[in-house]
């Protein structure tokens, strides 16, 4: 499973995957994440291993129940907080992350203790974990797996560069890894022997609005540097599908469930809403949208080949506003296969 990140529509993704663990045939073999949805993730994960699929779901709904009622969690909505990519909009010309710390107000990190058990994470039975970040001095993206990871990995996954400082980590400092890889895909699949890949994309990537505001722009140069770095890991699969000597990828099927086919307007609202009534919103619509695909006929299927450049076909579909035919409960990691353009 592949989790994108993008603030609080990672709501969306919770409601996903509250839905995937009430199916008994779908095994969860690996996750990659950023930000958001590497909070996602670990939560996942650590759940599975403590508790089963009903203590995942416990791991989930404790989390954003927290980020809906907690004081502390509210006044950061205020000011831009747990936001997908922090921008000089969020603060304004008077006031910088270099004059402005929110690490020391953000909760985050007693949240992250008090519902995970990163001791847990190591454990032989969790899912592979790959949580991207971005390295300050040089812009590459790290990816911290199961052993190395701590509260320290997942707020840095989550560290917007213009809201907070950056967060260091055996000496080197490093940002929101949304910036790098959202989420990580090549390395997931090198990673797993999963077959099948489920990404669950949250940011919208079509706006039928002209920005013109400071902040409506700011918000769109948000949602489109989000899935850049999306498209960017599809186009290096792709080139790796390619490969002959890959014979592993032959066979791979990648799929997608997308919160803006769900919810119209998408573009329109902030990644920094925690309103109790918009999360509930994320959750239930992502819960409907697993149903959906779910419920599909079998023979509405389409899985990818492999790719063959000369026809065009294979992850090049995926583009910037990917096309996509659904999928059937009968297949693992079911969603919205990739189709050919």
């Amino acid at each position: 499973m592949a989790l994108q990140g993008g603030g609080s529509f990672g709501a969306f993704t919770w409601g996903v995957l509250e839905r995937l663990l009430e199916e008994p045939d779908c095994d969860v073999l690996a996750i990659s994440g950023a930000s958001a949805g590497a909070v996602n993730g670990v939560l996942l994960a650590s759940g599975l291993v403590e508790g089963g699929r009903e203590g995942a779901r416990a791991r989930l709904r404790g989390f954003w129940r927290r980020i809906t009622e907690e004081a502390s969690f509210r006044s950061l909505m205020l000011i831009g907080g747990f936001s997908p990519a922090g921008t000089s909009v969020t603060f304004g010309r008077g006031l910088s992350s270099a004059r402005f710390d929110p690490f020391d107000l953000d909760p985050l990190r007693q949240v992250l203790a008090a519902e995970i058990d990163f001791s847990a994470l190591r454990d032989p039975a969790c899912p592979k974990l790959l949580v991207a970040t971005t390295r300050v001095r040089d812009g590459r993206l790290q990816l911290f797996r199961n052993q190395d990871l701590t509260a320290d990995v997942v707020l840095a996954s989550t560290c917007p560069a213009l809201v907070h400082c950056a967060v260091e980590i055996d000496g080197d400092a490093y940002w929101d890894g949304s910036y790098a890889a959202n989420p990580p895909l090549l390395q997931l699949v090198q990673d797993s022997a999963a077959t099948d890949v489920l990404v669950v994309q949250i940011t919208p990537t079509r706006d039928a609005y002209i920005p013109i505001t400071m902040a409506a722009i700011d918000r769109r140069l948000d949602q489109i540097m989000a899935n850049a770095a999306l498209n960017a890991e599809i186009a290096a699969l792709d080139f790796a599908r390619a490969d002959a000597a890959a014979s592993k990828l032959h066979g791979l099927r990648v799929f997608r469930i997308a919160a803006e086919d769900r919810i119209d307007g998408l573009a329109q609202r902030s990644a920094a809403d925690i309103g109790s009534n918009f999360i509930t919103t994320l959750h239930r619509t992502g819960r409907e949208a697993a149903d959906h695909w779910l419920a599909l006929d079998p023979g509405q299927m389409a899985p990818t080949d492999r790719v063959r450049h000369d026809q065009g076909d294979g992850f090049a579909g995926f583009g910037f506003q990917p096309t996509f035919i659904e999928a059937s409960a009968s297949e693992r990691f079911v969603a919205e296969p990739l189709s050919q353009h």
